[in-house]
C-alpha cells in the first residue's frame, strides 16, 4: 500500500487520492447547502438561528476532521510509510477512544452551555430560541459524526479514500431523504436529526469495512494504545488551537453583524456558510496531502514530501480561489439558492464582492495546514491562524468604538485577516519551517 501511494512521482499520487477525496468533501459540503436550501423556505429567523450555531459545528468538525483526525491520519500515513502495519492498527484502535471520548466531551459542553454561548454570540429573541433548540438536538449527537470522521481518518492515511467516499455518499442520500419530512415536521431541530441520521449511516459503511477487512488498516482487538495516543493528542490539540482561533475569528465578526438586525445575520451567515464550506473542499486536497507528505517522511523523503506540499497547496489555493472571483463578480451564483428577500441578498452579496477575492490565500494556509500535520511541523499554520484572530479581534474592537456598526468596514477587516493567515503561513514555511528539508 505504501508504494502505490507514493509511486508515479508527487502529482500523479496526489490527484489519484485527491479526486474521490474532493468528490466526497463536496457531497459533505452539499449536506450544508441542502440544509441551508431547506432552511431558507422557514425564513430568516431560521437561517440566523443556524448562522450562529453553524460555527460551531464546524469548529466540531474542523477537530474531528481536520485537527485531531489529521493527526490521526498523519499517524497511520507515517506507519504505513514506514511498513509498520502493527503500528497502523493501534492508530485505528486509539481513533475510536479519542471518537468516543471527543464527541462526549464535545457534545456535553455544548448542550450544557447552549444558552449563554449563543446568547454572548448575539441571539435574542426568536433567533436564540431555535438556535439553542437546533445546537442541543445536534450536539446530543455528534459523538456519532466524530467517530465518522475519525475512522475515516484512519483509512484516508492508509490511502484508501475510496471506503469514506461510499460512507458519506450514503450519509448524504439518507440527509436528503430524512430532512424534508424531518424539517416539516419538526422545523429548524429536523435539520439537526437528520444531520445525525445521515452521519448515523455513513459511519455504518465505516464500521462495515473496517470489521470485514474492506480497509487497509488490520483490526486488531487490544487494549487502549496510550502510547499512540498520546503523541497523537498532542499534534492534534496543538491543530485544534487553530481550529478555535478560526472559529472565534467568524464569531466575532457574526456578533458584531448581529448588532445590524436578523435580515443582515442571516445574509452574513449565508455568505459566511461559503467560506466555512470551503474548509472541506480544500480538505480533498489536504488529506491526500497528508497521505502522500507522511508516507515520504515515513520512508525518510522528507525534500520530497516538502515538494508535494508545495504542490497540493498550489491546487488548493487556485480551486478556492477561482470559486471565490466567481461569486464575487456574480454573488448571486451562491446567494440565489438561499433567499431572494432584498435585505437579506444585499448583505451576502456585499460579503462575497469584498472577501470572495482573497479566497484563494484561505486555500493555500488551509492546506499547508494539512500538510504540515504530515510533516510535523505545526508552529507556522497555527501561529499563522492566531494572527488571523489577532487582526479580526482589534479590527472589531476597533469598529465597536466607533459608534453606529459598519459593515463594509467589518468586511476589509476579515479580508485582511484572511490574507494575513494565508501570507504568514506560506512565508513562515518557506522560510523557517521547510528552507532545510533534511
Amino acid at each position: 500500500m505504501a508504494g502505490r501511494v507514493t509511486d508515479g512521482g508527487l502529482l500523479r499520487p496526489l490527484l489519484r487520492l485527491a479526486l474521490p477525496n474532493i468528490a466526497a468533501t463536496l457531497i459533505q459540503a452539499a449536506m450544508s447547502f441542502i440544509e441551508a436550501w431547506r432552511l431558507g423556505a422557514l425564513g430568516s429567523v431560521s437561517l440566523a438561528a443556524v448562522a450562529l450555531v453553524f460555527p460551531l459545528f464546524v469548529l466540531s468538525n474542523m477537530w474531528s476532521a481536520g485537527a485531531i483526525g489529521g493527526a490521526v491520519s498523519g499517524a497511520a500515513a507515517r506507519a504505513r510509510g514506514a511498513g509498520d502495519w502493527v503500528r497502523a492498527a493501534a492508530v485505528l484502535r486509539a481513533a475510536v477512544v479519542i471518537g468516543c471520548v471527543g464527541g462526549v466531551v464535545v457534545g456535553g459542553l455544548v448542550v450544557s452551555l447552549a444558552v449563554p454561548m449563543f446568547t454572548l454570540a448575539g441571539g435574542q429573541g426568536a433567533v436564540l430560541r431555535d438556535a439553542v433548540a437546533y445546537g442541543q438536538t445536534l450536539f446530543a449527537g455528534i459523538v456519532i459524526i466524530w467517530l465518522f470522521n475519525m475512522t475515516a481518518a484512519v483509512s484516508r492515511g492508509s490511502g484508501d479514500m475510496r471506503t469514506p467516499f461510499i460512507a458519506i455518499v450514503l450519509a448524504a442520500v439518507t440527509y436528503w431523504v430524512t430532512s424534508a419530512p424531518l424539517i416539516d415536521g419538526f422545523g429548524t431541530v429536523g435539520s439537526a436529526m437528520a444531520l445525525l441520521v445521515g452521519f448515523g449511516g455513513g459511519l455504518a459503511v465505516m464500521v462495515a469495512a473496517i470489521l470485514f477487512g474492506f480497509t487497509p488498516v488490520p483490526l486488531v482487538w487490544g487494549g487502549v494504545p496510550w502510547a499512540v495516543i498520546g503523541p497523537i493528542l498532542r499534534n492534534g490539540l496543538l491543530a485544534a488551537s487553530q481550529s478555535v482561533a478560526t472559529i472565534l475569528a467568524a464569531m466575532l465578526a457574526t456578533a458584531y453583524v448581529a448588532r445590524l438586525g436578523d435580515a443582515a445575520l442571516a445574509g452574513y451567515g449565508i455568505g459566511v456558510r461559503l467560506e466555512l464550506l470551503l474548509v472541506p473542499v480544500v480538505f480533498g486536497i489536504g488529506g491526500a496531502a497528508i497521505a502522500v507528505t507522511g508516507a515520504h517522511v515515513g520512508g525518510g523523503r522528507r525534500a520530497l514530501a516538502i515538494r508535494g506540499a508545495w504542490l497540493a497547496a498550489f491546487m488548493a489555493a487556485a480551486l478556492v480561489g477561482v470559486i471565490g472571483v466567481l461569486t464575487a463578480l456574480w454573488p448571486e451564483l451562491w446567494r440565489g439558492w438561499f433567499t431572494d428577500i432584498p435585505a437579506v441578498a444585499a448583505v451576502t452579496d456585499h460579503y462575497l464582492r469584498v472577501v470572495g477575492p482573497f479566497y484563494g490565500f484561505f486555500g493555500l494556509g488551509l492546506c499547508l495546514y494539512f500538510a504540515s500535520q504530515g510533516l510535523n511541523t505545526l508552529f507556522w499554520p497555527v501561529f499563522g491562524t492566531f494572527l488571523r484572530l489577532a487582526v479580526v479581534a482589534a479590527g472589531v474592537g476597533a469598529l465597536s468604538l466607533q459608534g453606529a456598526p459598519n459593515l463594509s468596514h467589518l468586511l476589509m477587516v476579515v479580508a485582511a485577516g484572511i490574507l494575513t493567515y494565508g501570507g504568514v503561513i506560506a512565508a513562515g514555511l518557506h522560510w523557517r519551517a521547510w528552507r532545510r528539508p533534511s
